[in-house]
């Protein structure tokens, strides 16, 4: 489990293809305090810690993501040079400050604009109809892994939703949503409450 609030911002130094892929990402987290076998959340998908280490260019950890993994991903989001979202997982007796956040990826937004207001941003973001009956304003939603919270929502007559997010600068400061931009593939997960009520219904049908 996870909360959706970032500790650090990951850089993928390499990829490595074989069968799986072999991310090698490099942290500012201290990786003596990782277990291997540890969960880390990696712009919002789940990923298990396969090695570590640190050498002159800082500490790093190595994960194997899977082809489903990046068939269900954001296009691009693995590629060498991007920088990640990195979450750790909860422990408990931490604090909650997001929401709570399963680290896997429901489907794939895009971005449609995002326009300054004062010192912060709003983001528009295009859900496809899988989810857009599980976006409420004022809603929790998890954009590549960061826990916000919905301010509108629009639907649109082919199935999809537009909701749109207030970005303030400690989160841009803070995330890769600094890099926000039109067209952008975004990972999305919904709310877990609005999970387990949508298989509810589903069963009641």
């Amino acid at each position: 489990m996870f909360t959706g609030i970032i500790t650090d911002i990951g850089t993928i130094r390499s990829r490595e293809d074989r069968g799986d892929a072999r991310l090698v990402i490099g942290t500012a987290y201290d990786v003596g305090t990782v277990d291997l076998g540890a969960s880390i959340a990696c712009s919002g998908a789940c990923l298990t810690v396969v090695d570590k280490g640190a050498d002159g260019d800082g500490h790093w950890f190595a994960i194997d993501a899977s082809g489903e993994t990046i068939a269900r991903t954001a296009p691009g989001m693995w590629e060498a040079g991007r920088r990640l979202n990195l979450e750790r997982a909860l422990k408990i007796g931490d604090e909650l400050g997001g929401h709570i956040v399963t680290g896997h990826v429901d489907d794939i937004g895009r971005i449609v604009s995002v326009e300054p207001v004062g010192d912060s941003v709003t983001v528009t973001v295009a859900a496809p109809a899988s989810l857009a009956p599980h976006i409420a304003p004022k809603g929790s939603i998890t954009v590549d892994g960061v826990s916000l919270t919905v301010n509108e929502v629009t639907d649109l007559p082919d199935g999809e939703a537009h909701f749109t997010l207030n970005i303030i600068p400690h989160t841009q400061e803070m995330t890769t949503l600094d890099e926000a931009a039109a067209g952008r593939p975004v990972n999305l997960e919904i709310d877990i409450l609005a999970r387990y009520l949508a298989r509810m219904q589903a069963r009641r049908a």
